[in-house]
């Protein structure tokens, strides 16, 4: 589990075609990186991927066929920014919300304006995920957590504080952009509760 909250940017470094899948060697840049270990998660732009090798500034991690498929992994480059957060503890605070990093869909940025030091992101979203979206409620946006202002039948608006696009990649994301996608978690149980009944 993941709170949303961004610990750090890196930067995608190798991207290896491994027998059909992706290996990726991911430089860590600002996370902090201490006590590391084989097997542990930690999201990539909201993706969870397990650490198979490491070292002092990176790791790497493999990308299934279906991961790829359902997220922005497949079309990353080498030297694309990327957002990065350590699986929780339970120890820690839970500043953002509860986030899985299993990307339910894959958005778009439609749209950036200046709201005075801030600024109001919008995104289109695949038409199943909206009725998953209520306004105030919170959306993971390639793993950061964020509130939602506003959505209608075409996506959602976000706010963002300057302190959040400084720390995150979205300073190096840009209009028409994809980006990863995961509703929250209530919202799927509830379905599921209801549907069951």
């Amino acid at each position: 589990m993941f709170t949303g909250i961004i610990e750090g940017v890196g930067r995608i470094v190798v991207l290896e075609s491994v027998g059909g899948d992706v290996r990726l060697t991911v430089a860590t840049g600002s996370l902090p990186f201490d006590a590391v270990q084989l097997g542990e998660s930690i999201a990539v732009n909201g993706v969870c991927l397990t650490v198979i090798a490491f070292d002092a500034a990176s790791f790497q991690a493999d990308a299934s066929t279906e991961t790829l498929s359902l997220t922005t992994l497949g079309g990353l480059k080498e030297g694309a920014v990327v957002n990065l957060e350590r699986a929780m503890r339970p120890t820690d605070r839970l500043g953002g919300h509860l986030v899985s990093g299993h990307v339910d869909g894959v958005g778009r940025v439609l749209s950036v304006h200046d709201d005075a030091r801030a600024q109001r992101w919008r995104f289109a979203a695949p038409a199943p995920l909206l009725k998953y979206i209520a306004k105030k409620g919170s959306i993971c946006v390639d793993g950061v957590s964020l509130t939602v202002n506003d959505v209608d039948g075409e996506g959602f608006e976000v706010a963002l504080i300057p302190h959040t696009v400084s720390h995150t990649a979205f300073a190096a994301t840009a209009v028409g952009d994809a980006v990863n996608l995961e509703i929250d978690l209530v919202a799927r149980y509830v379905e599921r509760l209801l549907g069951a009944r």
